[in-house]
């Protein structure tokens, strides 16, 4: 399946799934990459080397800033898979050179343990 490319990249690895909007700032631990938004279905999993699939991010645009600071600390998810990438995460997966797809429709991907994306195709691994 194709989608609209944020950023370019390609990996292939395990994923991290919800249908729950994720919150960055805030949400994310930086030094150890743990989802802390308390009440998320993911709280306590760690995004590191994960493809990260979730709907749109919500909170702050500081967010973006999380993204790139995650990556400095090498605790990034190998991609990001959105419905709708918002400019919050547009400008962290570009700041961090993360790739990032949207216009997916991500109930698609529900099921899957792995994925590999390579020049903006998501395929089953």
């Amino acid at each position: 399946m194709a989608g609209r490319i944020i950023h370019p990249g390609n990996c292939k690895g395990p994923i991290l799934y919800t249908e729950v909007p994720l919150l960055i700032y805030g949400g994310i631990d930086v030094s150890t990459g743990i989802i802390l938004e308390e009440g998320h279905p993911l709280q306590g999993e760690c995004i590191q080397d994960k493809i990260l699939v979730f709907p749109r991010a919500k909170g702050s645009t500081v967010g973006s800033y999380t993204l790139l600071q995650v990556k400095a600390n090498h605790q990034a998810p190998m991609a990001i898979i959105n419905e709708h990438c918002e400019p919050i995460i547009a400008t962290g997966v570009i700041m961090a050179r993360i790739p990032c797809i949207d216009e997916i429709d991500i109930k698609r991907l529900k099921h899957a343990n792995q994925l590999e994306i390579k020049e903006g195709n998501i395929m089953y691994c």
